[in-house]
């Protein structure tokens, strides 16, 4: 047995599995219109079939906005996937409604006035440059430059980063694929898993992502747990697949290793 099938199958025989998924990229395409993206049908039949499983959690850990989230993984009230929102700072678990993470702070007006003022700003400051969009978030915004040339992608997040830096420098900043985000709440998608690991009593974690704004949540994994990346780039995730279908194949063997060990 190869190590990766080995730590596959340490992670699917676990107790209490909590698979927690990055989506962009990692379940759906990346799309230039945000709210267009769908799980591939491939990637929504194994997250269906992982959360029926006894002993097993699906939760989608995402830097969408929890209204956003729901809306691109199609997420019904009754669903039984829960969801971690703004990287962290929102979650839903099934049966409940919005709830702020815990070991957050409260949000203030002052905090909110000063999205709303620098959403505005950089909004008219980059009006001009073909194919840059800014994303109003609920704890910041987001700069989009997936269909900017390069040129016009490097003035927008200048810009950003000069109106940032200037009015609100304790702000949190991420890089993405062709985003850019600022968010004045600083949870991480790390935390984010702490917090369902602790809540679900999780003994092993499976969580996979795309993107750099993943390492964090890929870094904190423990003995037993199993991370995964999607596609290139520098990682510290133990497996690496090359694409969403890739990906679907794992989890397809860790259902039905789980399903086996279950049932």
């Amino acid at each position: 047995m190869t190590a990766p099938d080995a730590a596959i199958e340490a992670v699917a025989t676990t107790e209490t599995l909590l698979v927690a998924l990055d989506f962009d990229g990692t379940l759906s395409p990346l799309v230039d219109e945000p709210l267009t993206a769908r799980m591939t049908a491939g990637a929504r039949a194994v997250v269906d079939e992982l959360a029926a499983l006894p002993r097993t959690t699906v939760a989608l850990v995402s830097g969408r906005t929890l209204a956003d989230l729901r809306v691109i993984a199609e997420h019904g009230d009754d669903s039984p996937i829960w969801l971690a929102g703004s990287h962290g700072a929102e979650f839903r678990m099934p049966g409940e409604q919005t709830t702020v993470s815990s070991d957050a702070a409260a949000d203030t007006a002052d905090e909110t006035a000063l999205r709303d003022r620098l959403t505005a700003e950089i909004s008219r400051a980059v009006a001009e440059i073909p194919g840059v969009r800014i994303e109003p978030k609920q704890y910041g915004l987001g700069v989009h430059t997936r269909t900017a040339d390069a040129g016009g992608a490097e003035a927008a997040r200048a810009t950003a980063d000069r109106l940032v830096q200037a009015q609100a420098p304790t702000w949190r900043r991420r890089t993405g694929h062709d985003i850019l985000e600022y968010s004045f709440r600083h949870e991480g998608k790390d935390s984010a898993v702490r917090h369902l690991r602790e809540r679900l009593g999780a003994t092993g974690v499976l969580f996979a992502g795309d993107d750099v704004t993943d390492e964090d949540a890929l870094a904190s994994l423990e003995p037993g747990d199993l991370g995964v990346r999607v596609g290139g780039g520098e990682t510290v995730a133990a497996l690496t697949v090359s694409d969403i279908d890739g990906f679907v194949e794992v989890l397809e063997t860790v259902a039905r290793l789980r399903a086996a060990h279950t049932g």
